[in-house]
């Protein structure tokens, strides 16, 4: 009332002209901190009967109670969901603003199944300097309409296309851990990674760079310094103002990034507008382009693609998706790739069926996967599936809510953030029964009879799930039928030995320790 009380009789005094000593722009400044100052007292009593984590603290909210590591932050979050699993919501403020936390099916299906509360979080914004206003972080009718423009390049006879480089990078990872054969435990993350990152690379651009033959990747290593700066600046309001930001250690190393990824993103852009030109009818360089593939990448389809007025994209428009495609074309599918080897080697009767499909697939042979191979891989498929169940390559993701909504009971005021925290969802013992054990049998079409259809969202769900989830899931498969085709999987890391780290994406902060031994060595 006090704050309401201030501002009523500031604008007062403004219109009397008793401020005639202070400046139009000072008095205007204190009249707008008044009003957020009305606004945030106003949401903090609307907000008070929703279930809230303790230790709020007025204007910083919970901010000084977070955790600034990935691995502590994590942690903090996934022990309230358990701690309020009984609630079908949580909520704390980061700053001034109210965070819904969200991992109860029939509340997350509010959210996700609305076609108005698409618009992603303001924490998106921090991703905005990389990827610009892309698929990922754009919303409102340029979403829609880039949405419209992109879908039919994820066509699945286009997707087939890409099986041929899916096939050979993963025979390149195949030669690469050779090595390791009958050897001690070695951490696999990275050379997954690099292998995703040359498939997203040669798929999303049609430009082939070699990063599993180069081990320091430059590129790879901006994505991973450029990801912890925005999942720190995320949680502490202190880095939020951009001149603030940018004169400090993060905002530096931010830059050098930003300065690397859009670099060589722009560098590609041209090379394959150009060399389109040269192949065009008619052109005298037509067969002298030294870049001339076989498939044509999504540049090639986001160079030529049009809009209902055929209007074509323009480069910075292109770089804003092609950046969103590297960021979340390699880092979620090496996550997954790397999660399903852990479980496969911590589970040796699940690796057991996927090797006798394997056999029944592909007998002896040593050929390159198929389209109808991977499609018969169906154990293959459950197993990615409760990987992705157990340790989603997204752990949390986030909402602007627009506009008053009930959610879970609870009336939940236009402003708020909803993070939607898959990996809390997907421990929910109503439908996944022993959530902590790995049982891909989960997944059998018989065993989805009745079960929520929000229950499960590794690509989210609704009007703004992920575009690219069948390319995800095919290059899934094509690399781990190569590795499991040549190698037996063993793994003695405990779930708490792993170190789980949930910034932008889930990662081991420990590492992927497994050991391998060549498939079939008792035959031989």
């Amino acid at each position: 009332m006090l704050v309401l009380w201030l501002v009523h009789w500031g604008q007062k005094l403004l219109m009397w002209g008793a401020l005639s000593a202070i400046s139009v722009g000072g008095a205007t400044l204190i009249l707008n901190l008044l009003q957020m100052l009305a606004s945030y007292a106003r949401k903090w009593q609307q907000m008070r009967p929703v279930p809230t984590l303790p230790g709020a603290y007025p204007f910083v909210g919970h901010s000084l109670g977070m955790k600034p590591g990935g691995r502590e932050f994590f942690q903090q979050v996934i022990y309230y969901s358990e701690e309020y699993r009984h609630q079908p919501l949580l909520k704390l403020w980061l700053g001034p603003i109210p965070v819904i936390a969200i991992y109860n099916a029939e509340s997350v299906e509010v959210i996700l199944t609305s076609s108005s509360q698409i618009d992603k979080s303001y924490m998106y914004k921090f991703l905005e300097p990389w990827l610009g206003l892309g698929l990922l972080t754009s919303t409102g009718n340029k979403w829609r309409s880039r949405r419209k423009m992109l879908t039919p390049t994820f066509h699945f006879t286009i997707l087939e296309d890409f099986l041929d480089i899916m096939n050979k990078q993963a025979n390149i990872l195949v030669n690469k851990l050779e090595k390791h054969v009958n050897q001690e435990a070695f951490n696999c993350f990275f050379y997954i990674t690099l292998c995703t990152l040359d498939i997203i690379c040669e798929t999303a651009m049609g430009k082939n760079i070699g990063a599993q033959s180069n081990d320091d990747s430059k590129y790879v290593h901006a994505v991973y310094k450029m990801s912890d700066v925005i999942h720190q600046r995320m949680k502490m309001p202190w880095l939020w103002l951009d001149f603030l930001f940018l004169m400090l250690k993060e905002g530096r190393e931010h830059k050098r990034s930003l300065e690397i990824l859009h670099n060589f993103t722009n560098n590609v852009i041209a090379e394959r507008a150009n060399e389109m030109k040269r192949e065009e009818p008619g052109s005298a360089d037509k067969d002298s382009s030294p870049f001339k593939t076989k498939h044509r990448a999504f540049l090639d389809l986001l160079l030529n693609v049009t809009d209902d007025e055929g209007n074509k994209l323009s480069h910075e428009d292109i770089r804003e998706e092609v950046d969103t495609f590297m960021f979340e074309g390699h880092d979620t599918t090496a996550a997954a790739v790397n999660w399903s080897l852990y479980l496969l080697g911590s589970y040796p009767e699940a690796q057991k069926r996927v090797d006798s499909e394997l056999e029944e697939v592909f007998g002896k042979s040593d050929r390159p996967a198929s389209l109808e191979d991977l499609k018969k891989l169906k154990y293959l498929e459950c197993v990615i599936k409760e990987s992705l169940r157990l340790f989603p390559s997204v752990p949390l993701f986030a909402r602007n809510l627009t506009e008053d909504c009930e959610v879970g009971g609870y009336k939940i005021v236009q402003g708020s953030q909803a993070i939607i925290v898959p990996y809390a969802l997907h421990r929910d013992p109503r439908y996944f029964p022993n959530p902590e054990e790995f049982q891909p049998e989960r997944f059998f079409p018989e065993n989805l009879q009745g079960r929520h259809p929000y229950a499960y969202v590794p690509f989210s769900a609704g009007p703004r799930n992920c575009i690219g989830q069948r390319f995800a899931i095919m290059e899934e498969k094509a690399i781990l039928s190569c590795i499991l085709r040549h190698f037996w999987v063993e793994s003695n890391q405990k779930r708490e030995e792993l170190g789980l780290a949930g910034e932008l994406i889930l990662r081991p902060a420990n590492g992927i320790w497994i050991k391998l031994k060549r498939r079939n060595a008792d035959e031989s």
